[in-house]
C-alpha cells in the first residue's frame, strides 16, 4: 500500500517534489540523512559509559580500553586537559564537553590533538562501522553501551524535509501513513482529482479489506514487530485473499492461529470470497468454525507421529460428524462451564500498565488458580501479562512461549531435558568405555561431518549446498560409537526411539522414566529423543518447554496460547495438563481464544474492548459462568453462542 501511497504524492502532491523515490525511505533521494531513513539512531548511553562517582584514577568509564592502565587511558589522562582524582559528578559543563566530545562546547575545535572525545570517538569507530566489521565480542561488549532514540532531525519520519513538505488534501505522506486506517479511507474518499483516480480505488480496495478482516485500528507505520500474532497472520492472509487472480490454489497452513472467534469468522467469509473468485482453496485446520464451512473435509489420522500418517474421512462436514473418527467426535462435544472453580488464594497486583496500547491498566491476577487472560487480537493481552505482570515478578515467572528454543542446530529433546548424559552413561556403563564416546558433540562424532550430520559446502557467488554426510548417512556418529549397543541397540537406534518407546525401553531408570513420562504428560509421546529441536512447530517448542518445569511447584506459569496448533481432542489433555499444574501448588496463567479453555478456567481477564487504540482496558474479570451471565464483551458474546 505504501507503493501505492507514494504514487499518490508523486502524482498530485504540491509543491511538486520528483518521482517516486523521493518519497522513500529506502531511497538517497528521499530518506533522512541523519538516519538514513530508520526513524532512529544509536548512539552512546552516558549513563551506563560513565560512573559519575568514580574518577579517571577509579576507572570511571566502562568502554573497552578506557580502564586504568589501557591505552586509551592513558591517551586522555596523559593530555592535560583533566584532574584525574575529581569525581564525573563534579566536572564543570566544559570538562564535560571535553570528555564527550573533545572540545570546550559541542562542535567546536579539538582542544587536544589526541582527545577525540568518547562520544564522537564512539560513533567513529561503533556506529560508522557495520556488524559484519566487528567481532562477536566487540558487539556483545558495546550493546550494553548503546541507547536506541528517535532521530533528533526527522523525529521518527524517515523522510528528508523536501519529502515532508509534499501535501495531498492538506497532508504530508507521514501524516497519512500516521492514520488508523478507517480515517486514511474517509480522507482519501475526499481526493477528487482524475488523475489520481485510479491510485485512490486500489488504496481504499485494499484498506476496506484490512478493516474488514478486523484491523481497522493499524496505520501503516506500525512497525511489524510490534503486532500481536493474530494481527500478522491476518496480515498475511489479506496480502492474498485481496487477489483477483481466478483458477489458482490457495494453501494456507492453519490461518485461524492467534485469532479470536470474532475474527475467525470474518477470516471465513474471505476464504469463501476466494473460493467464489474461482480458486482452489486448501486450508490445514483444526478450528471447529473453519472446519464446518468447508465443501469437502479430509481427516488424516489416526493419531500423531508414527502411528498417523492414513487418510481415514473424506467428505462433508455433516458426514465427517458421522464417521466415528477422533475428528468427527471432536466436533459433536461441546464443552460445558467449569461447575465448580478454584477459589484464589490471593492476589498480585499489577498497577497502572501504560505500555503500547494499555491505558493505565491496574488488575489483580490471582494465585493457585486457572486464568484465562483473553480479548480480540491487538487488545493488549500479551502487553499486560508477558510485557507488565512477567517483568514486575520476574523471579517467579516460568514464561512458556512458542519461540525457538534453542539457537543450536545440535540441541534435540534429550539434550534439552538434560536426560541425555544419563543414557551416555548407560551405555558407557553396560560397554565399560568413555561416556563421551556416545556424544556427537565429542569423541563420538563422526570425523567426516564433525557429528552435523551433514555436509555445508559454501560457494562463492551463491547460497551454501548442505547435502547429507556420506560417511555416516547423517546419524552424526563414529562407526566405534555405532559398534557398540544396550539391549541390542545402538545411540543412534535408541535416539530415534520415540518418548513412549523409549519410557518402555528404559523401565527400571527412575531419572529417565520421570523425564520422558513429563514428555509423554505433556503430550509428546511421538517425538524422538534425538530429533533436532529447530523442527519442532510452535507447539511443540512450548509443551517441550512445559515437559522441563513439570515437576517444580510454587512457580507461575505463564502460557502463550498454548492450544495453538492442536487438533480438538488434544486441547482436552492440555487442559487436564495445566490443572494438574495447579493442584500441585503453582499458580498457571494462560493467554488464549480457545472457548473450550475458557470454559474450563477457574478466572477469566477479559482485556478489550477491540482492538488496538480501541482496546487496552480490562472489561471483564471473573469466573466463566459470570462472563456467560452478564459479561457485555465480544468474548461474551462468543462464550454463550459456544454454549
Amino acid at each position: 500500500m505504501y507503493a501505492a501511497l507514494r504514487l499518490l504524492y508523486a502524482r498530485i502532491g504540491t509543491p511538486y517534489v520528483g518521482t517516486v523515490s523521493y518519497f522513500s525511505f529506502n531511497d538517497p533521494n528521499g530518506m533522512c540523512k541523519t538516519c538514513s531513513g530508520i526513524g532512529k539512531i544509536l548512539d552512546l548511553d552516558i549513563e551506563r559509559a560513565i560512573d559519575p562517582d568514580k574518577s579517571w584514577n577509579e576507572s570511571m568509564l566502562g568502554l573497552p580500553a578506557f580502564g586504568v592502565g589501557n591505552y586509551y587511558w592513558k591517551l586522555y589522562t596523559g593530555s592535560g586537559l583533566f584532574d584525574l582524582d575529581k569525581k564525573y559528578r563534579d566536572y564543570t559543563p566544559e570538562e564535560r564537553n571535553l570528555l564527550l566530545f573533545g572540545s570546550r562546547e559541542p562542535g567546536g575545535p579539538r582542544a587536544h590533538k589526541r582527545v577525540e572525545g568518547i562520544k564522537t570517538q564512539f560513533q567513529r569507530l561503533c556506529l560508522m562501522k557495520g556488524p559484519e566489521e566487528q567481532n562477536d565480542y566487540t558487539l556483545r561488549k558495546l550493546n550494553q553501551f548503546m541507547e536506541e532514540r528517535p532521530c533528533p532531525v526527522c523525529h521518527g519520519r524517515r523522510l528528508n524535509d523536501k519529502a515532508l513538505s509534499c501535501k495531498v488534501a492538506g497532508y504530508s505522506i507521514d501524516e497519512m501513513c500516521a492514520m488508523e486506517f478507517t480515517e486514511l479511507v474517509k480522507v482519501l474518499l475526499t481526493i477528487e482529482d482524475p488523475r489520481a483516480a485510479t491510485i485512490v480505488d486500489v488504496l481504499t480496495a485494499s484498506l476496506t479489506r484490512m478493516i474488514d478482516i478486523g484491523l481497522p485500528y493499524l496505520s501503516m507505520d506500525r512497525e511489524s514487530s510490534t503486532l500481536s500474532g493474530g494481527e500478522a497472520q491476518r496480515l498475511k492472509l489479506v496480502r492474498y485473499m485481496g487477489s483477483s487472480l481466478t483458477g489458482m490454489t490457495y494453501i494456507f497452513d492453519e490461518p485461524s492461529t492467534g485469532m479470536h472467534p470474532r475474527d475467525v469468522y470474518r477470516m471465513t467469509g474471505l476464504l469463501r470470497s476466494l473460493r467464489d473468485k474461482g480458486n482452489t482453496v486448501l486450508v490445514v485446520e483444526h478450528d471447529k468454525d473453519v472446519i464446518s464451512i468447508a465443501d469437502e473435509v479430509i481427516d488424516v489420522g489416526p493419531l500423531a507421529g508414527k502411528n498417523g500418517g492414513e487418510i481415514l474421512f473424506q467428505g462433508s462436514y455433516e458426514a465427517l460428524l458421522c464417521s466415528g473418527t477422533r475428528t468427527g467426535e471432536a466436533m459433536k462435544q461441546n464443552t460445558p462451564l467449569k461447575a465448580v472453580p478454584r477459589s484464589p488464594n490471593g492476589f498480585l497486583p499489577v498497577r497502572n500498565a501504560c505500555i503500547h496500547n494499555l491505558k493505565n491498566v491496574s488488575v489483580d491476577i490471582p494465585l493457585n488458580v486457572l486464568t484465562v487472560v483473553t480479548g480480540v487480537a491487538g487488545s493488549g493481552k500479551s502487553s499486560l501479562i508477558r510485557d507488565v505482570f512477567a517483568k514486575q515478578y520476574a523471579d517467579r515467572v516460568v514464561l512458556v512461549d512458542q519461540s525457538p528454543v534453542t539457537a543450536t542446530g545440535r540441541s534435540t529433546p534429550a539434550t534439552f531435558l538434560s536426560f541425555f548424559d544419563e543414557i551416555r552413561k548407560i551405555m558407557a556403563a553396560e560397554n565399560g568405555v568413555d561416556a563421551s564416546l556416545f556424544s556427537f558433540n565429542s569423541k563420538g562424532a563422526c570425523p567426516a561431518c564433525g557429528g552435523r550430520g551433514q555436509i555445508v559446502t559454501e560457494l562463492v557467488f551463491m547460497d551454501p549446498v548442505t547435502t547429507v554426510c556420506e560417511a555416516c548417512e547423517g546419524k552424526r556418529y563414529s562407526e566405534e560409537a555405532l559398534s557398540f549397543r544396550y539391549q541390542d541397540k545402538n545411540i543412534v537406534e535408541i535416539l530415534d526411539m520415540s518418548a513412549g518407546e523409549a519410557y518402555e525401553f528404559f523401565g527400571k531408570n527412575k531419572k529417565l522414566r520421570k523425564a520422558l513420562g513429563a514428555m509423554i504428560e505433556v503430550g509428546l509421546p511421538y517425538l524422538s529423543l534425538g530429533q533436532p529441536l529447530s523442527t519442532l512447530s510452535g507447539g511443540e517448542r512450548q509443551r517441550v518447554k512445559l515437559a522441563k518445569y513439570l515437576d517444580k511447584k510454587g512457580n507461575i506459569y505463564v502460557l502463550d496460547e498454548p492450544t495453538t496448533g492442536l487438533h480438538a481432542s488434544d486441547v482436552q489433555k492440555v487442559m487436564e495438563l495445566l490443572d494438574n499444574l495447579v493442584d500441585r501448588g503453582n499458580t498457571v496463567i494462560v493467554i488464549e481464544h480457545n472457548l473450550d479453555v475458557m470454559k474450563q478456567a477457574d478466572w477469566l481477564i477479559d482485556v478489550g474492548p477491540d482492538g488496538g487504540t480501541a482496546g487496552g482496558e480490562i472489561v471483564f474479570t471473573g469466573t466463566p459462568k459470570e462472563m456467560a451471565e452478564r459479561g457485555n464483551t465480544i468474548t461474551a458474546e462468543y462464550l454463550r453462542k459456544s454454549l
